[in-house]
């Protein structure tokens, strides 16, 4: 996983270049920041509408960032005490983190999942980013290199274990619908923002929770 997701970084650095930031800011927004979703919806808006799109880019971006909220409230338990333990955890709790932690089968292995995937991503995705921006143009389109697509597959392994019972398979299909359906018609960030309220709504009412294991 944070290979995968470091690699993409590589995207993110040379698509903030390319949008006009250069290559001091595009590191810093990348150790400060420090979640990929926002990230890119606010270079994307920049480079749409120059300076005028900074409110809505730094809107889209804090909006889409904070599902990171949700994550923390779930990590809580995990992480366990410590103020300075804590705020470092609150850096580095993004979708990975959580995601690796959470399907771990007991409290140490989700704790050493989330401590090593985050601080992993953090040190990667920083220097891929960095990378990126450095070599701005060298690179050309960067989508060709399938980068766009390292992140997503890891998340799919991440997910596919999960999905032998009705419950978690209704809530991505009904997530992976919504979202689909919606992208081309709002701001980047918002599809994945309706595809967690769906996620929530379905998972939270347990309406299909009580069925039988499937067997694929």
């Amino acid at each position: 996983m944070a290979v995968a997701v470091s690699a993409y970084g590589i995207s993110f650095g040379a698509l903030s270049v390319a949008a006009g930031l250069d290559v001091w800011q595009t590191c810093v927004l990348s150790l400060l920041m420090f979640s990929g979703g926002s990230q890119f919806a606010l270079i994307g808006l920049v480079a749409s509408g120059g300076l005028s799109a900074a409110p809505a880019a730094i809107a889209a971006s804090a909006l889409l960032g904070s599902r990171n909220t949700l994550y923390a409230i779930r990590m809580s338990p995990i992480i366990g005490p410590g103020f300075v333990k804590r705020v470092a955890a609150g850096w580095i709790t993004i979708d990975e983190s959580t995601a690796v932690s959470t399907v771990q089968p007991d409290l140490p292995s989700q704790r050493l999942g989330f401590w090593v995937t985050g601080v992993g991503i953090f040190i990667g995705w920083n220097l891929t980013s960095l990378a990126g921006a450095l070599l701005g143009n060298l690179l050309g389109d960067v989508r060709q290199y399938g980068l766009d697509a390292a992140a997503a597959a890891a998340f799919l392994g991440l997910v596919w274990p999960r999905l032998k019972q009705l419950q978690p398979v209704v809530v991505a299909v009904a997530a992976a619908v919504v979202a689909t359906v919606v992208t081309p018609w709002v701001p980047p960030g918002i599809p994945i923002i309706a595809a967690a309220v769906v996620a929530l709504v379905v998972g939270l009412t347990d309406w299909f929770g009580k069925n039988e294991e499937m067997v694929w």
